[in-house]
């Protein structure tokens, strides 16, 4: 592996909606830090999405949000 990030995971990080729960229909990219911060206590859930949320966590805690405004202001 690379060590580079999937853009295909990083385009899913701002167009894919949570799927259930509080945020239900909320832009992951969108997610609260606060619910990033939940799911990293309590577990990430399994699977896809599971990768989707704890690279949003990772993104978020090193303060590397202005690459998802990049990539969402090119996906429009």
């Amino acid at each position: 592996m690379s060590g580079q990030p999937d853009p295909q995971l990083l385009l899913e990080l701002v167009k894919m909606p949570m799927p259930y729960g509080r945020y239900k229909g909320v832009i992951l990219y969108e997610l609260p830090v606060s619910y990033l911060e939940w799911f990293n206590r309590k577990g990430f859930p399994a699977g896809k999405l599971g990768v989707l949320l704890n690279t949003l966590y990772e993104i978020k805690l090193n303060g590397l949000e202005f690459l998802l405004e990049r990539i969402k202001k090119e996906a429009i």
